[in-house]
C-alpha cells in the first residue's frame, strides 16, 4: 500500500512537473523566512550573543518583552498601529469594492482596459518614489498643494509639522497605491456571479442601483468577510516600508504616525539588540493569531458564509 501510494506520488509530479516548477520558487519563499524561522523564536527569551549563537545565549525569560510595555510610548505607538490599520482595511475594502463594481458597470471594453492599467500602475511604485512624489506635494516652500493654496489667496500649510492630518493622507496614499490591485479578486468574485440573476432582475424592471445592492454586494459579501479575516491577522502589524519611507525619522509627526514596527526598527538601530526585536515580533504574531480566531468565530456565529472555517 505505501509504495503504491509513493508511486502514484511519483506519476503526479511527474505529470504536471511544469506546474511544480513553477510554484517551487514560492514554496522555498514560504518554508525559508516562515517555517525554517521558527527556531529563532527562542531569540525573544534570552540575551541573545551572536558569538554563543541561539543554544548557548544566557536565558532572560520575559524581560524582553518587558522593554516595549514599560515604555513611556508603548500605548501611543500600539493605538497608532491599530487606528492606522483600521483606516487603511476599512477605506482600502470600501474602495477597492466600488471600483470592482464600478468596473463591471461600465460596458466600453477599451476604457476598462485603460482604466485597469492606471489603477494598478501605482502598485508598482516603490514608497521610496512615493515619499518624493508627496514631497513634491506638500514641501512648505514649493509643493504643489502650497503653491495652488497661495495662488487662491491663502496661506501655505506647513505640512510635515501638522501631525494631525497624517493619518488621513496616509489612508489615501495607500487608497491610491493599493486601491487598484485589490479590487482585482472582487472583480473576478463579480464576474463569477450568475448572469441569470441579473437577467431575471432585468425582467423584473430592477434598475442598475437595484442589482448592485440585491444581487452583487450579498454575493461579493463573503469573499469581502474572508479578505477582512485575513487582514486582521495583520492588524499589530504595519506597512513598514510605507511609514519609514514617507516619515522616516520626522519626530514631529510621531504622535500621530509612530507604529509599533517603526518605535521597535529605532530602539534595534539604536541600542543594538534583536531579542527586544524578536519579543515585540512574537507579540504581534500572537495578537494577530488570537484575532483571526476570535473573529472567525464571531462571524461563524452570525453570518456562516463569510467564515474561514
Amino acid at each position: 500500500m505505501i509504495i503504491k501510494k509513493r508511486n502514484s506520488f511519483l506519476r503526479e509530479l511527474m505529470k504536471n512537473r511544469y506546474s511544480y516548477i513553477l510554484v517551487l520558487p514560492a514554496v522555498l519563499y514560504v518554508f525559508i523566512f516562515s517555517y525554517a524561522s521558527y527556531p529563532y523564536l527562542l531569540v525573544a527569551f534570552q540575551h541573545f550573543d551572536y558569538q554563543k549563537g541561539i543554544l548557548n545565549s544566557d536565558w532572560v525569560g520575559f524581560q524582553n518583552f518587558a522593554f516595549f510595555f514599560k515604555s513611556s510610548d508603548a500605548l501611543l505607538v500600539t493605538m497608532n498601529t491599530l487606528k492606522l490599520n483600521f483606516l487603511f482595511l476599512f477605506f482600502g475594502t470600501l474602495v477597492a469594492v466600488a471600483i470592482a463594481i464600478l468596473f463591471n458597470e461600465i460596458r466600453q471594453k477599451l476604457f476598462i482596459k485603460m482604466a485597469q492599467s492606471m489603477m494598478i500602475f501605482p502598485s508598482f511604485i516603490s514608497w521610496i518614489i512615493v515619499s518624493y512624489l508627496m514631497y513634491a506635494l506638500f514641501a512648505t516652500n514649493f509643493g504643489i498643494i502650497n503653491q495652488l493654496i497661495t495662488f487662491f489667496g491663502g496661506e501655505g500649510i506647513s505640512w510635515y509639522s501638522k501631525p494631525s492630518v497624517w493619518p488621513w493622507i496616509l489612508v489615501l496614499m495607500k487608497i491610491w497605491k493599493e486601491a487598484g490591485f485589490g479590487s482585482i479578486i472582487y472583480l473576478a468574485t463579480i464576474t463569477g456571479i450568475d448572469q441569470s440573476l441579473y437577467e431575471s432582475a432585468d425582467i423584473d424592471g430592477a434598475t442598475r442601483w437595484q442589482k448592485i445592492r440585491r444581487i452583487t454586494i450579498p454575493l461579493i459579501t463573503p469573499t469581502i468577510m474572508i479578505l477582512t479575516l485575513l487582514n486582521l491577522g495583520k492588524i499589530f502589524y504595519s506597512d513598514f516600508g510605507m511609514l519609514y519611507a514617507i516619515i522616516g525619522d520626522n519626530g514631529v509627526l510621531y504622535p500621530t504616525t509612530d507604529v509599533i514596527d517603526t518605535y521597535v526598527f529605532r530602539a534595534l538601530r539604536q541600542v543594538g539588540d534583536p531579542s527586544n526585536a524578536a519579543a515585540i515580533g512574537l507579540f504581534q504574531s500572537i495578537v494577530g493569531f488570537t484575532l483571526v480566531f476570535l473573529v472567525n468565530w464571531i462571524t461563524r456565529k452570525f453570518y456562516k458564509d463569510g467564515a474561514l472555517y
